[in-house]
C-alpha cells in the first residue's frame, strides 16, 4: 500500500518535469490546471490535444506521429520509475528517511522528558521539608523587617518632632518649618500604608506642631500687618506716614510671608485630610482675610440690623469696597514677595477668592430663605447680577474664578428666577398696554430718531426682552441660557397674540391712528428679531441648542429643519418672524382694501366720464385735470400723506407701492377697458395720468410711472397716431394668421422674414401688455384702424 502510494506521488510530482524536459513542443491541453495530483486524466484535455494536433481531416496523416510520440513519453516515464531499485524517486526517498530520523529522535526526547520529570518530582518531594522551613524563616524575617521599618518611622517622627521643638525653643523658625514640611512629606509617603494607627499618630503629630508653628507665625504676621495699617477699611491715602523702622518691617514681612508659603504644603495636607479638598487660598492671604472675615460675620450674621434680607446690597457692596481698597496694598506689598518666592500665586486673585467664599455662603443661605418672597428674591437676583458685573470689571481677575452666578443655577433657584421673569414681564405688558400713551411714540417729534415710529408699548416690550438678555447673558451654563431664550420666545408670541386681539378690535377703522400704531409695532418687533438673528450671542446659543439637543427648542424639528438650524440657514426666531410677517401682511392688506374702497367710490364719476365725446387737444387752449378725477386724486393724495405720517418708512414703502399696483389695475379695468376713447378722450386720459396721478407718487420715487405699467402702456396705444395704429394692428393680425396657418399645415415659416409684434411693441415702449391686449385697446379708439 505504501509503495503504491509513493509511486503515485512520484509519478504525479515528476511527470510534468519529465514532459517539460523530454518533449520539444508543449501541446495545449496537456494537463488541466483544475485537476488535482491524484485525479485521473479527464477526457476533455485529451480531446483538446487531438484537436490541436489534428485540426482537420487533411492532418490525419500525422496521427501516427502523435501516437509514436506519446508512446515514447510513456516508456521514458516507466523507465524512470524502474531505474530505482525500490521504486521511489530520490527526493521522496530522502524525505522519507528524514522523517523516520525525526520520528526516532522525538521518541527519544519524550522518553528523556519522562525521566527528567520523574527525577524532578522526586527532588521536590525530598526538598519540601527544607522549603517549608525556609518559608517560615523568610516569613519571620519579613515580619521583623516590617517591625523595624515601623519602628524607624516612629523614630523618624520622634526625631522630626524633637527637631521642631528644639527649633522653636531656639527661635529657628526656618528649621522648624523645614522639619514640619518633612513630616508632611512622610504623611504623603504613608498614605498608601495599611498601618492606620501609625498614620493617625503621624497626622496628629503634624497637626500639633503645624498649629503651634502656624499660630506663632500668624501672630507675628498680624503684628507686622497692623504696623502697615492692615486691614484697609477706608480709601487709601498718601497722608499716612510710614513707620520709623520701615526697612525692618519690610524685611519681617517678607520673611513671614516666605515662611508661611513654606508651611503651605502641610496646611494643604491637613485641610485635605479633614475636608477632602485643598485650600484655594494661600496661607498668607488666609491670615490677611481673618479680620475681614470676623467683620463680615459680625455685621451680616445674627441679630444685627445690618443682617437684613431685604438689603443684600449692603454686604455685596462691602465686599466690593474691601476688594477695591485692598488692591493697591496687595499689589505693592504682598505680590512682589510672592513673585520673589516663585509661589506662582496672585495675591489679589486669592484675596478675591477668599472674600467670594464668604459671600457665596451668605447668598446661598439667603436665597433658600427667599424662595417664597417674590419681591425680595427678585431684588437679590438683581443685586447678585450687579455684583457679578462689578466683580468682572476688576483687572487681572480670571474668568475661571467662580463668582455668584453659579449659585443661581441650582434647580429650585433657577426655576424660581424663570417664573419671576415671566410673571414680571407679563405684568409689565399688561400695564403698558392699558396706559394712555401705549400707542404713541415718545420720539414722534424727532423725525431722525423716529424712523420706525414704534409705539411706546412695543419699544418698552423689546427693551424688556433686552434687559432679560443682559441678565442671563453672563450665566456660565449654556443650557440655562437656553431656558431664558425659550422664555423670551414665549413672551414674543404672547405679545403677538395681544397685538392681534387689539388689531381685530381696531379693524373697523384701519385708517385710524391706533391701527397704524399696531402695524408699526408688529414691524418694529420683526425688525429687532431679524437683527437678533445675526447677533453673535444668539448664534452661539443656536449652536448650543443643536449640540445639546435642547428639547424645548429643537425637539419638534425634523431632520431637515435641524440641519438647516445647525448650518445657520435659519434661526431660532424663524417661526416667530413668520407669524409676525403674516400678521403684517394681513394688516397691510386690510389697510389697502379700505383705501381702495374709498378711492373706487370717489372714482365712479371718472369711470363713467364721456371719453368718446371729448374734444381734440388742438381745440383746447390749455389742458387741465378732468373735473370728475378731482375727488379721486384728492383722496389718493390725502391717504398717501396720512400713511406717510402714520406709518414707518419701510411700511409706507410697502403701502404706497401696493396702492400704486392696485390703482393701476383699477384704472386699467374700470376706466380704460370699460370705455371707448376719442382722440381728445385719449389725450385727456394721458394728461390726467402722467401730469396728475403719477406725480402724486413722485414724491416717494424717481419714476412713479413704472408702478403703473398697464395704464402707462394703454395711454401710449390710445394716443398712437392713426397710421402707426394701422400698421401695428396689421402686424399683429398677420402674425396671428401666419401662426394659425403654420399650426394647421404643420409647417414652420422662415425666421426673420417679418418683424415680430413684440419687437414692434417694445419699440413703442410697450412691454407688459400682450398682443391680444393691444388689439383690444386699439379697438377702443373712436377712430379705430380699418374704419
Amino acid at each position: 500500500m505504501a509503495a503504491v502510494t509513493a509511486q503515485s506521488i512520484n509519478t504525479n510530482i515528476n511527470m510534468p518535469e519529465e514532459r517539460a524536459g523530454d518533449s520539444t513542443e508543449e501541446e495545449p491541453g496537456d494537463q488541466s490546471p483544475d485537476r488535482g495530483p491524484d485525479s485521473p486524466r479527464s477526457p476533455e484535455p485529451n480531446l483538446e490535444l487531438l484537436r490541436s494536433a489534428l485540426p482537420d481531416l487533411k492532418s490525419l496523416s500525422r496521427a501516427g506521429e502523435l501516437l509514436e510520440r506519446l508512446q515514447r513519453e510513456t516508456e521514458a516515464l516507466e523507465e524512470q520509475v524502474r531505474r530505482e531499485p525500490d521504486g521511489f524517486p530520490p527526493r521522496v526517498s530522502s524525505a522519507l528517511r528524514t522523517a523516520e530520523n525525526v520520528s526516532e529522535k522525538t521518541q527519544e526526547l519524550l522518553k528523556r522528558e519522562e525521566q527528567v520529570s520523574e527525577e524532578l518530582n522526586q527532588h521536590l518531594e525530598k526538598a519540601r521539608p527544607c522549603m517549608e522551613s525556609f518559608g517560615h524563616a523568610f516569613h519571620q524575617v519579613d515580619i521583623i523587617e516590617r517591625h523595624i521599618k515601623y519602628l524607624q518611622c516612629l523614630q523618624r517622627i520622634e526625631e522630626l518632632s524633637s527637631s521642631v521643638q528644639q527649633c522653636l525653643m531656639t527661635n529657628s523658625v526656618w528649621e522648624a518649618v523645614s522639619a514640619v514640611d518633612k513630616m508632611a512629606a512622610l504623611v504623603v509617603v504613608l498614605r498608601e500604608s495599611r498601618c492606620s494607627h501609625l498614620q493617625n499618630f503621624l497626622q496628629q503629630t503634624l497637626r500639633f506642631w503645624h498649629k503651634i508653628l502656624k499660630d506663632r507665625l500668624t501672630s507675628d504676621f498680624e503684628e507686622v500687618l497692623a504696623t502697615l495699617h492692615w486691614p484697609i477699611l477706608s480709601p487709601p491715602t498718601q497722608t499716612l506716614s510710614p513707620p520709623p523702622n520701615a526697612q525692618d518691617v519690610s524685611s519681617q514681612l517678607e520673611a513671614l510671608v516666605s515662611q508661611l508659603l513654606a508651611l503651605q504644603n502641610s496646611d494643604d495636607i491637613i485641610s485635605q485630610s479633614s475636608t477632602g479638598r485643598k485650600q484655594e487660598v494661600c496661607l498668607p492671604v488666609q491670615i490677611m482675610l481673618l479680620p475681614l472675615t470676623k467683620r463680615f460675620k459680625f455685621h451680616f450674621y445674627g441679630n444685627r440690623q445690618t443682617n437684613c434680607l431685604s438689603k443684600p446690597e449692603w454686604y455685596l457692596t462691602q465686599v466690593l469696597v474691601w476688594i477695591n481698597y485692598s488692591s493697591e496694598f496687595l499689589d505693592e506689598k504682598i505680590q512682589p514677595i510672592l513673585d520673589r518666592a516663585r509661589a506662582g500665586v496672585s495675591a489679589k486673585v486669592d484675596f478675591c477668592r477668599g472674600l467670594l467664599s464668604l459671600v457665596q455662603l451668605k447668598v446661598q443661605n439667603d436665597a433658600s430663605r427667599l424662595l417664597y418672597e417674590d419681591t425680595l428674591f427678585c431684588h437679590l437676583v438683581e443685586e447678585v447680577l450687579h455684583f457679578e458685573k462689578e466683580l468682572r470689571s476688576q483687572p487681572l481677575l480670571p474668568s475661571s474664578v467662580p463668582g455668584l452666578l453659579h449659585l443661581l443655577l441650582e434647580e429650585n433657584l433657577l426655576q424660581k428666577w424663570l417664573s419671576m421673569e415671566k410673571k414680571m414681564a407679563l405684568e409689565k405688558v399688561d400695564s403698558m398696554l392699558s396706559s394712555e400713551g401705549a400707542w404713541t411714540s415718545q420720539y414722534k417729534d424727532i423725525s431722525d430718531v423716529d424712523e420706525l415710529k414704534a409705539p411706546d408699548c412695543a419699544e418698552t416690550f423689546m427693551t424688556l426682552l433686552q434687559v432679560i438678555t443682559d441678565r442671563y447673558r453672563g450665566l456660565p451654563c449654556a443650557a440655562s441660557q437656553l431656558k431664558f431664550l425659550e422664555l423670551q420666545r414665549e413672551l414674543v408670541d404672547d405679545f403677538r397674540i395681544r397685538l392681534t386681539q387689539v388689531m381685530k378690535e381696531e379693524s373697523r377703522a384701519p385708517l385710524g391712528a391706533r391701527y397704524c400704531a399696531i402695524l408699526n409695532a408688529v414691524n418694529y418687533i420683526s425688525t429687532i428679531l431679524s437683527d437678533w438673528e445675526d447677533n453673535v450671542f444668539f448664534l452661539q446659543l443656536q449652536q448650543a441648542a443643536v449640540s445639546l439637543g435642547e428639547e424645548s427648542i429643537v425637539g419638534s424639528l425634523g431632520v431637515t429643519e435641524l440641519g438647516r438650524l445647525a448650518s445657520l440657514e435659519t434661526s431660532l426666531f424663524q417661526g416667530l418672524l413668520g407669524l409676525l410677517d403674516r400678521l403684517r401682511a394681513d394688516m397691510t392688506g386690510r389697510l389697502l382694501d379700505t383705501i381702495m374702497r374709498e378711492v373706487s367710490d370717489k372714482a365712479r364719476p371718472y369711470c363713467h366720464d364721456r371719453w368718446l365725446s371729448l374734444a381734440s387737444p388742438q381745440d383746447q387752449t390749455v389742458m387741465s385735470l378732468s373735473t370728475s378725477a378731482c375727488p379721486m386724486m384728492l383722496c389718493v393724495r390725502d391717504r398717501l400723506l396720512q400713511m406717510h405720517t402714520a406709518l414707518s418708512l419701510p411700511l409706507f414703502q410697502i403701502t404706497w407701492q401696493g396702492l400704486a399696483e392696485r390703482l393701476d389695475g383699477f384704472i386699467y379695468q374700470e376706466v380704460i377697458l370699460a370705455n371707448h376713447f376719442s382722440e381728445g378722450g385719449a389725450a385727456q386720459l394721458q394728461f390726467d395720468m402722467s401730469r396728475n396721478l403719477f406725480p402724486l407718487f413722485g414724491h416717494y420715487c424717481k419714476r412713479p410711472e413704472n408702478f403703473f405699467k398697464h395704464v402707462k402702456e394703454a395711454c401710449v396705444l390710445l394716443t398712437l397716431s392713426l397710421g402707426s395704429a394701422l400698421l401695428l394692428r396689421d402686424l399683429i393680425q398677420d402674425s396671428d394668421l401666419n401662426r394659425d396657418l403654420n399650426q394647421d399645415s404643420g409647417l414652420q415659416g422662415p425666421a426673420g422674414v417679418e418683424p415680430s409684434p413684440q419687437a414692434a411693441l417694445n419699440e413703442l415702449g410697450v412691454y407688459c401688455l400682450s398682443p391680444k391686449d393691444v388689439l383690444i385697446l386699439l379697438n377702443l379708439r373712436a377712430a379705430r384702424p380699418g374704419q
